[in-house]
């Protein structure tokens, strides 16, 4: 049996019905590390300065590939909130063809709170990470 996949759209949905559910941001930091924990194993030698993105307090080493028509992003930092904000970021972007990636409307991390609930240079970065998964699917779609 295959496996149903969410759209983007229903995984933001999801996310925002969790942090309703959650109403202390206490509880919603919680929820965040707990995505984090569960991000893949990233490869020790893929965290590269190649790889590492610039702007960022935390180290954050993103890496973006082509698999079949999907664009695929393994991502790894070494600070546990910014981990689960980039398994809200992958979870929401990753293994989904160029074309639904640029489609997704990102004001939905203003919608989660997580803007203005983040230190400015944690906002900045998430920000950044979004930015850096757009221009990969804009480069595939340039490709093509």
């Amino acid at each position: 049996m295959s496996e149903v996949v969410q759209s983007a759209e229903e995984t933001i949905q999801d996310f925002k019905d969790a942090f309703l559910f959650l109403e202390e941001w206490t509880e919603k930091y919680g929820y965040l590390i707990d995505l984090g924990r569960k991000l893949p194993d990233f490869p020790e030698e893929l965290k590269i300065d190649d790889n590492l993105m610039q702007g960022c307090q935390s180290r954050v080493w993103l890496l973006s590939y082509m698999e079949n028509d999907k664009l695929r992003f393994k991502a790894a930092s070494d600070a546990i909130i910014v981990s689960g904000l980039i398994a809200l970021i992958l979870a929401v972007f990753d293994n989904r063809t160029p074309k639904e990636i640029i489609a997704v409307d990102t004001g939905f991390l203003d919608d989660l709170g997580l803007s203005s609930h983040l230190s400015p240079s944690r906002s900045n970065g998430l920000h950044s990470l979004v930015q850096h998964v757009l221009v990969a699917a804009k480069y595939q779609i340039s490709q093509n």
